[in-house]
C-alpha cells in the first residue's frame, strides 16, 4: 500500500471515529413503546466517564454517544438485552448496573443477602 493509500485510509477510518452531531443522543425516537424501552435500558447503563451515574442522567459526550448507539439499535429493532449484550461485550460487565449471573460475579449477587444475613445476626446479639 503506497503512502497516499495509507492516508486515505487513516483519514476515512477518522472520519468514521468522529462523534456524533451534538444532540444526536437526545432527539426521541419516533416510536413511544421503542423510545420508552431504549430510556429504560439507558437508565440500566453506566457512563463510563461519570461512573455512577447512568447514561440517562449524565452529561458527558460518552454518555450522549452510548444513548444515541441505544436509540439506533433499538429503531433498528433490536432488542434491549441485544443492546445491552453488544454495549458490555465493547465495554466489559461493569458498563451494565445490572451485571449477568455467572459463576465470576455470584459474589457480588450474594452479597446484599450476606450483608443482611450479618445485620440481622448483629441486631439479635444488641437485643439479647
Amino acid at each position: 500500500m503506497g503512502l497516499r493509500a495509507a492516508a486515505w485510509a487513516m483519514a476515512l477510518g477518522l472520519v468514521g471515529a468522529a462523534p456524533p452531531p451534538d444532540g444526536w443522543g437526545v432527539t426521541p425516537l419516533p416510536d413511544p413503546r421503542q423510545e420508552a424501552a431504549a430510556r429504560r435500558l439507558m437508565h440500566e447503563l453506566r457512563c463510563l466517564t461519570c461512573q455512577n451515574q447512568s447514561i440517562a442522567e449524565s452529561n458527558a459526550p460518552q454518555a450522549e454517544t452510548m444513548r444515541a448507539l441505544v436509540r439506533e439499535r433499538i429503531r433498528a429493532g433490536r432488542s434491549p438485552e441485544d443492546v445491552r449484550a453488544e454495549l458490555i461485550e465493547r465495554y466489559g460487565d461493569w458498563v451494565s448496573f445490572r451485571p449477568p449471573p455467572r459463576p465470576d460475579t455470584w459474589l457480588l449477587w450474594a452479597m446484599p443477602v450476606v450483608a443482611l444475613g450479618l445485620g440481622a445476626v448483629v441486631v439479635r446479639r444488641l437485643l439479647r
